[in-house]
């Protein structure tokens, strides 16, 4: 029985007769369908105090006061309702009264897609709740995309979303990645995308939103989740709407000087592009899943460990299920038509240009590489060097497979593959895997290999495996390594 999954009219009659949920729903924009389904079910008098739906701008604006940015479907919108909300029901209902009730305000805005119009429809949910009377209430935000065509099937999707979510809160809450599975309970992600979710409060303490994020990209409900400089989970298209976006991709395990001269170096050409400056400018660092599964399982410290360290250097994280390039880049083009730049060492570019990795493509190599180059897209190729014996190696010089070689001279001719020239020749003997064999052996000598102050948090933390020894210093306190 514990793995039945119930329908939403099952799960919202479970929570009008349970004695101890009660409270307000308020639902604005598309979001008209979530108190349906508990007015339906029954018993909906013992579970909700009061229904509304602001549903013309002016009225919304008088209740919840205007936005800043004048829109109504994003996170401020939803945090000032269910405040209001929570706020009004402690206010009106006397405690004495409802002396065994748990308080709860449910909110959403969504737009769906409109009529006339192609876009999909996106929209943000959440619920302030007690799990006791005398606790404060706990925090869970959710942000979602909308992907079926027609705005009366993403209203019923919404309807049952919102109930799973209402249920996960006062039934699943104590397992994290049970409370994430069941909001797709009787939901496919060809109907719904939840890219962002955030849990606070006193009954979640234990719980870090940014595990909560991977654990969306990966069970597939989402493919992409951002961080920010703070290590908080944000919402992609918050920060990459109409940006012109640099990305570079790896291990950052840990972060090395290598890295960091290649951000640099791929910031300061990706700049001098038209129409390119630093304030509509956003440079990701992303990890795919693959990265994370390297050895096998996905390492929830080690992940952490590296978000960690990314963040404190002044870094935005992004961690991504796209093993191909042309599919990070199609992501990019959900949220921006402006340009795009991709920073990479030569090994990343010999696999763009290797047959094997579109073989499950109707159109092979060229439908990828037509896909990856499709509108202002450049890459920007740091120089390898394998060892101290080897030659240079460069976009001029790289060996790709000749009959694909001409393809490869067409991008590198039209200057759509740049090599980056004002690297740091000592830092072309630094490798990740170098630094984290020295680390779990506990010798020296990486600390040299890593940006400023990064050799601290390793040591603070005790990250990657790492010991402390006595021959150690005292450690600085980090500071943000590049300014963007």
């Amino acid at each position: 029985m514990d793995n039945v999954i119930l329908s939403a009219a099952q799960k919202a009659l479970n929570i009008n007769l349970d004695e101890h949920i009660y409270g307000t729903f308020s639902e604005i924009g598309a979001g008209q369908e979530v108190v349906r389904h508990f007015f339906r079910s029954g018993g909906a008098s013992g579970t909700i105090a009061k229904a509304m739906s602001a549903y013309d701008m002016d009225v919304s604006d008088a209740i919840y006061g205007k936005e800043n940015t004048g829109r109504y479907v994003c996170e401020s919108r939803l945090i000032k309702m269910i405040e209001r909300e929570y706020l009004l029901l402690e206010d009106r209902l006397d405690r004495k009264k409802h002396k065994n009730k748990y308080f709860f305000s449910y909110a959403n805005t969504i737009a769906t897609t409109k009529y006339d119009d192609q876009q999909p429809g996106h929209g943000w949910m959440g619920v302030r709740f007690q799990l006791n009377q005398n606790q404060a209430p706990n925090d869970v935000i959710i942000h979602i995309r909308l992907h079926e065509h027609e705005a009366r099937q993403q209203q019923e999707t919404v309807g049952t979303l919102g109930v799973n979510l209402m249920y996960a809160c006062f039934f699943l809450h104590f397992s994290p990645e049970e409370f994430i599975k069941s909001l797709y309970h009787n939901l496919s992600r060809k109907q719904v995308e939840i890219d962002m979710v955030q849990m606070n409060g006193d009954n979640f303490k234990h719980i870090d939103n940014r595990l909560l994020s991977l654990l969306l990209v990966k069970n597939k409900m989402t493919e992409a989740v951002i961080f920010g400089p703070d290590g908080n989970s944000l919402q992609p298209s918050d920060v990459l709407y109409k940006k012109n976006i640099l990305t570079l991709r790896g291990s950052f395990r840990p972060v090395t000087k290598v890295n960091i001269d290649m951000i640099k170096n791929g910031l300061n050409k990706f700049v001098e592009e038209k129409k390119v400056s630093e304030n509509d400018l956003q440079v990701l660092f992303e990890i795919t899943l693959n990265n994370l599964k390297a050895e096998g399982d996905i390492n929830e410290k080690d992940f952490i460990d590296r978000v960690d360290i990314l963040c404190s250097i002044g870094q935005t994280v992004m961690i991504s299920n796209y093993q191909r390039y042309y599919k990070l880049l199609d992501y990019f083009r959900r949220f921006s038509d402006k340009k795009l730049g991709i920073i990479l060492g030569v090994p990343n570019l010999q696999e763009i240009f290797d047959p094997k990795f579109y073989r499950h493509l109707g159109g092979g190599i060229l439908e990828g590489i037509g896909k990856m180059f499709n509108r202002d897209v450049k890459v920007y190729v740091y120089p390898f060097k394998p060892d101290s014996k080897s030659d240079l190696l460069t976009s001029k010089n790289v060996e790709i497979k000749p009959r694909v070689k001409p393809l490869y001279n067409f991008f590198r001719f039209n200057k759509r593959i740049v090599d980056l020239h004002d690297y740091n020749n000592e830092y072309l003997n630094i490798f990740s895997r170098k630094i984290l064999k020295l680390i779990k052996k506990q010798k020296s000598g990486w600390e040299t290999m890593v940006p400023t102050y990064v050799d601290n948090i390793i040591k603070e933390k005790k990250l990657f495996g790492y010991k402390e020894n006595f021959k150690d210093k005292g450690s600085a306190k980090p500071k943000r390594a590049i300014k963007k």
